[in-house]
């Protein structure tokens, strides 16, 4: 059973570049790091039966096995003293001796007790030829090299397993399942703080699989216990909030909706629960549910402060903004073609709380602020869209609305000496020179000396430059009177 959130569709405008970074990591380290494994493995097998350590092992792990299964009572490896014993039958000398070589725990076993296990001279046999072949071939490989092995842990093994994968499957099927949460978290946090976090997920992932595998030395490779850790941060950011699962079942699938921290007990039950059930499947349960845990945990925890959610990752994507904006848009215009003002008013203005960079909201806010040039709303309003206007680069409207204005509703709510002086440089910039002046006199008329003095000595300088001597001596007169 498969049950993983699908509440997010991609934005390919946006690429989770940080997601699909881990992605060819690890896809970059399974051909050209690991992709030496074979080689080396075969190498180490030709050796083994060249030597023939086959012969002087396999009665030593059939009896090895047994007694971990009767002694020990590790019923994992019955399934493993079942197929060793098939193959020795069938004579299959290449399982027998992949199955040997890959054992590190029978390999250890060995080493501690070889003095019990064999005459000398057979044990002598065995240093020389089977210590080598662990020593140059199969300590080589990737899963000993850098896999996280819980007799020997390191840091740098903590991080490097991550990115080590048993096989094309192993590999194929992690990468698919974090690209589908990936690019949600990765949304959510942000590039830098999701790396950080993911390799986090998988580092406790790993910590938690060595408190469960003491002295063990068999390697973890794989990214599964981060991506756990994804899911787990996935579920937390949304919350209780209901959001879409998608589930697969034998050969049936479909999707439902749930709180989204509900379904976190139920990975972690699933997992623990094969953990202590479900026998040799060579899957690292235990990680998983390190990873989950970790993953809500450091979302819980740090969602306040240092792995906060950015604002606009619930924000709805552009096609569903664009959606309800004509939606919205198109009722407050029916309410505008009714004649009801006050409605259309009231829906433009919850409009432009939701898409303040529409600035066709503001134009109807305006001009229904027109209908009654006597209250302020007008002034408010004729002001923001001269700002609005002025910031797009477009003086000419900006001019055409404080003319407006002052036609209309300066005698009931005059502008401040701010906006005409905003107006005037905007005048002068656009060539409007009879606006400016008439900016000015506004200026005047308001008394503010600093703000006045500028702009008459800026219509001197404008003057001039168009050698135009008697505006420019009159400016300078102004300016020399104040």
């Amino acid at each position: 059973m498969l049950i993983i959130p699908a509440e997010n569709t991609l934005n390919w405008k946006q690429p989770p570049w940080m997601t699909l970074s881990l992605m060819l990591a690890c896809l970059l380290v399974f051909l050209f790091y690991q992709g030496g494994d074979a080689r080396l493995m075969n190498q180490a097998v030709d050796r083994y039966l060249e030597a023939e350590l086959l012969e002087l092992e396999a009665p030593v792990y059939e009896d090895y096995l047994q007694r971990e299964v009767g002694l020990h009572g590790d019923s994992a490896r019955v399934h493993d003293l079942q197929a060793f014993q098939a193959a020795r039958e069938a004579d299959d000398r290449i399982t027998l001796a992949l199955t040997l070589l890959a054992d590190p725990e029978f390999y250890h076993y060995q080493q501690e007790n070889r003095e019990l296990l064999w005459p000398s001279a057979e044990r002598r046999q065995w240093l020389e030829q089977r210590v080598p072949i662990q020593d140059e071939l199969i300590a080589r490989l990737s899963a000993f090299e850098l896999g996280l092995i819980p007799a020997q842990i390191s840091p740098a093994s903590l991080v490097a397993y991550q990115f080590l994968h048993g096989g094309w499957g192993h590999l194929i099927g992690n990468l698919v399942i974090l690209f589908l949460l990936g690019f949600t978290v990765e949304k959510a946090l942000g590039p830098g703080r999701y790396l950080l976090a993911y390799l986090l997920c998988g580092v406790i992932s790993g910590l938690v699989f060595c408190a469960f595998s003491v002295g063990s030395r068999l390697p973890l490779v794989g990214a599964s216990g981060s991506i756990s850790g994804l899911m787990g941060m996935y579920v937390a950011i949304y919350g209780i909030q209901r959001i879409r699962f998608f589930y697969f079942v034998g050969v049936y699938f479909n999707y439902f909706r749930a709180p989204a921290l509900a379904l976190l007990p139920v990975w972690l039950g699933k997992e623990i629960y094969d953990y202590w059930f479900a026998g040799a499947t060579g899957i690292a349960y235990m990680a998983h549910a390190g990873g989950l845990v970790a993953g809500a945990a450091i979302i819980l925890l740090l969602g306040k402060s240092w792995l906060q959610v950015r604002e606009s990752f619930f924000e709805p994507e552009d096609e569903e903004q664009d959606e309800r904006f004509t939606s919205g848009y198109g009722q407050a215009m029916t309410s505008l073609g009714r004649m009801e003002f006050d409605v259309a008013r009231r829906q433009f203005e919850a409009l432009r709380e939701q898409y303040p960079d529409r600035p066709i909201l503001l134009e109807h806010l305006y001009q229904l602020s027109k209908l009654r040039p006597d209250r302020p709303e007008y002034r408010d309003r004729a002001r923001q869209l001269m700002v609005d206007t002025l910031a797009r680069k477009q003086p000419e409207r900006m001019i055409e609305v404080w003319q407006e204005y002052l036609a209309e509703g300066e005698r009931y709510h005059p502008m401040a000496a701010e906006d005409h002086s905003r107006v005037l440089f905007a005048c002068l910039r656009s060539g409007e020179l009879k606006a400016a002046e008439k900016a000015f006199e506004r200026l005047r008329a308001g008394g503010d000396r600093v703000l006045l003095e500028e702009a008459a000595r800026l219509l001197v300088e404008e003057f001039e430059k168009r050698q135009m001597g008697p505006k420019a001596r009159h400016y300078r007169q102004v300016l020399e009177a104040h």
